[in-house]
C-alpha cells in the first residue's frame, strides 16, 4: 500500500469515527490528490481549528478559489461547523478530512469530477 493509500484510510477513519459518515472513498481519494504533497507534510497536512488566519486560508484558498464559492458568513459558519464536529480536543484535524467535509457540506462533489 503507498504512503498515499495510508492517508487516505486514515482520512476515512476519521470520517466515520468523528462525523458517524461512511465516505464517498472515490471523493475522498480526489481531494486527498487535489492536496499534492500538502498531505505528507506534517503541518501543511492539518489544520489548526483555533488559528483565524488558518481558518481564512481555508475559505479563501478551498472554498472561494476551489470550489468557486461567493464570500458570505455561511463559508465561515460552514468551517466552524466541521472544526466543531471534529473535536475541539483532537489536535490532529487532518487538512484532507476538513476539505472532504466541507465539500459534502455545500455539494461540490462535481469540483473534483
Amino acid at each position: 500500500m503507498s504512503k498515499r493509500d495510508e492517508l487516505i484510510v486514515k482520512y476515512a477513519e476519521d470520517i466515520k469515527n468523528k462525523f458517524g459518515e461512511t465516505p464517498n472513498m472515490d471523493l475522498l481519494t480526489k481531494v486527498a490528490i487535489g492536496l499534492g504533497p500538502a498531505i505528507y507534510n506534517l503541518d501543511a497536512s492539518k489544520v489548526s481549528g483555533s488559528d483565524e488566519k488558518e481558518l481564512e486560508t481555508v475559505k479563501n484558498n478551498f472554498l472561494i478559489k476551489k470550489l468557486g464559492l461567493s464570500d458570505g458568513p455561511a463559508l465561515m459558519d460552514a468551517i466552524n461547523n466541521v472544526i466543531s464536529k471534529y473535536g475541539s480536543s483532537e489536535k490532529n484535524k487532518h487538512r484532507a478530512v476538513i476539505y472532504y467535509m466541507l465539500t459534502k457540506h455545500f455539494g461540490k462533489e462535481a469540483v473534483y469530477n
